[in-house]
């Protein structure tokens, strides 16, 4: 067996190990309820209090709803939030946004299936599809629903009694405007009753950023001290791919550092004094906080250049996990007025969305809200030719086959270099074999000779498996892009492929659908042996490409190069039809180009020979 041979073998085992481990270690579990992140009917509402000076913002459970006429929410009046993006409610109570359902996105595939809930109340009557108030919230909704909300307010000053600033608690009075739409702000006022009348004012473009601005008027005879703050609140974990190639929890970009913390990470965090559970970081210049899933996301963006503290914390007792940006303390004078604004992202991680925040509004790197992973140096450039690619194209799918050509074309000197390597091996074979029966059994004297050989030939014969090992980034990297990009989700390509993010739904045990039962459901053996069709083609470009090479003589090996198409086949059955559309590509262009260039160089692949030779024999007589 040539060194050839031997480095192709060993590169293809090297890519069927890091697969399986791959697929091995960071397929997710199956989804389970945790029973201690469901609120319970039985558990008493805590007393809304406001945080003593320098401390935390009142933790969002202080109004968390059971199902008692206890919560301020529960008949607080309602704000409509209307856009072409957009769809949902304000509560003035707490002055909240807390329902919120993204409108260009559907839970599943069906026309008809719900829109994307990203905010969810307390205890209160959700905005229908329609944009009308739902029914009266049961009691088994309220338990079972994850509140996921925005809240705002003022922590009081030295010496300033908490009772004097709004807190989540207030419930405020709508001062102008009943809908909240692009062009169309509304604004809530509170007064203290002691000469300080506090306003906020909502904006909302036409896609997912609201811009918040939180005035404070005093019109008493002595100064009045209070710091405003945002909370993101959830209660309870969020349900969660829990996949180990994803992040999915508190995100944030402060003073250009990337943060991120998984749920669990934040539920162990540390005590912090005066905060409880929590990171406490503070932010000189830019920067943004808040929690992301996988497509979509809410954060807290104080306007650039302002000082804020950033937050992330836990409440062990509430089961609540929030992210806080905290604005600096403000001291308006007798007759005076002071104003912050911030922003407020809600809704899908879309690049374009995102990175015309960041150049628009100066939000510093929002498009890195996007899980690019270690790897980021491969995955933006990939996305950017691929989001390129289908804005020309139109289809995802013929996009993705589009890239293959373009990352083909980019390795294509290495490829070439490696198929004439290929074809002067060939070429060197007779001169090989005298040296073999020249040297004998003395396996060193013929690896020195084969070497000088080499040498003297000018022929690298590691070059053969550098296209594949190159394809290991490019493969994983690819992987990264449609799993976490939202632009994949629901793609369809033609036919039956009508989510290039999901797996192919055909499966040969239904025989493609010829017969009326369903195939096995996805993370079950069965579902792993159902084979669906893009798995079968996949499996037959790589045979066909393995056949373009002789079997090696050695057993161990020609048993190994058998098996692999078919090992890939069942592997990569379960990925994402549009990363197994990648790999059938790049299959088929990696065929016709070494069949093209090893015909070049006059020693062409012996396809259909090698078929034959494969096939096993018939015995004579």
């Amino acid at each position: 067996m040539d060194d050839n041979n031997r480095n192709l073998i060993l590169a293809m085992v090297l890519s069927a190990l890091v697969t399986v481990g791959w697929y091995a270690f960071f397929a997710p579990p199956e989804p389970t309820v945790d029973p201690a992140a469901v609120p319970t009917a039985t558990t008493a509402p805590a007393t809304a209090t406001a945080p003593a000076p320098g401390t935390a913002a009142p933790a969002p459970g202080a109004v968390q709803a059971d199902t008692g006429a206890a919560d301020p929410s529960r008949d607080a009046a309602r704000l409509t939030i209307q856009s072409p993006a957009l769809r949902g409610t304000i509560s003035l109570a707490g002055g909240r946004i807390d329902d919120l359902l993204l409108t260009g996105y559907r839970e599943t595939l069906d026309p008809a299936s719900p829109f994307v809930r990203l905010l969810s109340p307390t205890a209160q009557p959700r905005v229908t599809e329609e944009g009308t108030p739902a029914a009266p919230a049961t009691e088994a909704e309220v338990v079972i629903q994850k509140p996921y909300y925005a809240v705002y307010g003022w922590t009081p000053g030295p010496g300033v009694d908490p009772a004097l600033v709004p807190n989540p608690a207030t419930v405020w009075t709508a001062e102008s405007g009943q809908t909240l739409a692009p062009g169309q702000p509304v604004t809530l006022a509170w007064n203290n009753g002691a000469g300080q009348i506090f306003r906020r004012t909502f904006e909302l473009d036409d896609k997912y950023l609201f811009t918040v601005t939180q005035t404070l008027e005093n019109t008493a005879a002595t100064p009045f001290a209070a710091a405003p703050y945002g909370i993101i609140a959830r209660h309870g974990r969020p349900d969660t791919q829990n996949y180990f190639v994803l992040h999915e929890g508190a995100v944030g970009m402060l003073d250009g550092e990337l943060l991120e913390e998984k749920y669990k990470n934040i539920a162990d965090l540390d005590p912090v004094a005066g905060e409880g559970q929590a990171d406490v970081r503070q932010v000189t210049g830019n920067g943004w906080i808040g929690f992301t899933d996988k497509y979509w996301m809410t954060t807290l963006a104080p306007a650039p250049g302002q000082p804020f503290t950033a937050v992330v914390k836990y409440a062990p007792g509430a089961d609540i996990y929030q992210t806080e940006a905290r604005m600096p303390l403000q001291t308006v004078a007798a007759g005076a007025t002071a104003t912050t604004s911030s922003y407020l992202f809600a809704g899908a991680k879309t690049y374009e969305v995102l990175h015309a925040y960041q150049e628009d509004r100066g939000i510093e790197r929002f498009v890195d809200a996007i899980d690019w992973g270690w790897f980021y140096f491969f995955t933006k450039p990939i996305f950017h030719i691929l989001h390129w690619l289908h804005g020309i194209i139109g289809n995802m799918g013929w996009a993705i086959i589009a890239l293959t050509f373009v990352l083909k074309m980019l390795v294509f000197p290495l490829a070439r270099k490696s198929y004439v390597s290929m074809a002067r091996m060939r070429e060197m074979q007779p001169q090989m074999e005298a040296i073999k029966e020249r040297t004998g059994d003395d396996r060193v004297k013929y690896q020195q000779e084969v070497m000088a050989l080499y040498k003297r030939e000018k022929v690298n014969p590691a070059a053969g498996c550098l296209p594949m090992l190159i394809q290991i980034p490019i493969f994983f990297s690819l992987y990264k892009v449609i799993f976490v990009t939202i632009e994949l989700r629901h793609a369809p390509w033609f036919g039956w492929i009508r989510d290039l993010s999901a797996p192919d739904p055909s499966s040969l045990l239904n025989l493609f659908w010829l017969l009326s039962y369903a195939p096995p459901a996805q993370g079950t053996l069965l579902h792993s042996l159902s084979l669906p069709a893009l798995a079968i083609v996949l499996g037959i470009s790589m045979w066909v490409q393995q056949k373009l090479n002789p079997a090696p003589a050695d057993p161990a090996q020609k048993m190994i190069f058998a098996w692999m198409p078919w090992l890939f086949m069942f592997m990569l059955g379960g990925f994402a039809s549009g990363l197994v559309l990648y790999w059938i590509a790049n299959n088929t262009i990696t065929i016709i180009q070494q069949y093209t260039i090893m015909s070049m160089h006059g020693h062409p692949p012996q396809l259909f020979g090698n078929i034959r030779d494969s096939l096993p024999k018939r015995r004579k007589g």
